[in-house]
């Protein structure tokens, strides 16, 4: 069973956060109020839903404040190396974890790219990628790719990963040439209605791609 919802294209110009805190009512409502139009929300790294992380009650509290939903997946600490075995492991966790707080298929889950380790090979970020979209895509699920610091991949790279969905972090990170990026993230210093968040903002990339989140189908 899913969240009673419907999937969505995000339309250009939509502005939203993610934040790592879970969203009441009330504050949803609040944001809702102030002009955002979509929250980006967590899915646990490992096995089960970890306290804290995105559930059922909460995606549901959100759609009803009148606010868009997408999740993304927590990272390693930095430092950290990526294989392709984690990637399946990782992928089929957050295919997974939100199968089990009832996300519908269709929508984009996202991998949070970011701190790998110094040293690390191309083709080693690579393999973790492919493996991470694999299982994540064999659910359902429409991966898309958070481009954080260190990412170790230049921009060809990352625009050679079967990846279609591009979500630009607010480090410098590379440009991801002929599709460019859905999303693009800001740094927000201070807290915004009593938590900590990052500002998003959706566009349609170059070849016509735009991340696709979940509303309320009331």
């Amino acid at each position: 069973m899913s969240i009673s919802g419907k999937i969505q294209a995000a339309p250009s110009g939509s502005r939203g956060f993610d934040a790592d805190t879970v969203i009441s009512t009330t504050v949803a409502q609040q944001f809702a109020s102030q002009g955002y139009a979509f929250c980006i929300r967590y899915l646990s790294l490992g096995a089960g839903q970890d306290e804290g992380d995105l559930s059922s009650g909460e995606a549901s509290d959100i759609l009803a404040s009148g606010l868009a939903l997408m999740a993304v997946q927590h990272v390693e600490d930095p430092g950290w190396s990526p294989t392709q075995s984690a990637g399946q492991t990782h992928g089929q966790n957050a295919a997974a974890n939100a199968t089990s707080i009832e996300l519908p298929p269709g929508m984009n889950l996202w991998c949070d790219l970011e701190g790998i380790a110094q040293n690390t090979s191309a083709q080693d970020v690579t393999n973790y990628c492919s493996a991470w979209y694999s299982a994540v895509s064999a659910a359902g699920y429409v991966p898309g790719l958070y481009v954080g610091a260190n990412v170790v991949l230049s921009g060809q790279q990352l625009y050679d990963l079967p990846f279609q969905h591009y979500w630009q972090s607010c480090s410098e990170v590379p440009a991801i040439p002929e599709r460019g990026y859905q999303m693009v993230q800001t740094l927000v210093p201070n807290p915004v209605n009593g938590i900590g968040i990052d500002s998003d903002v959706t566009q349609t990339d170059l070849l016509g791609g735009q991340a696709l989140w979940l509303v309320s189908s009331v």
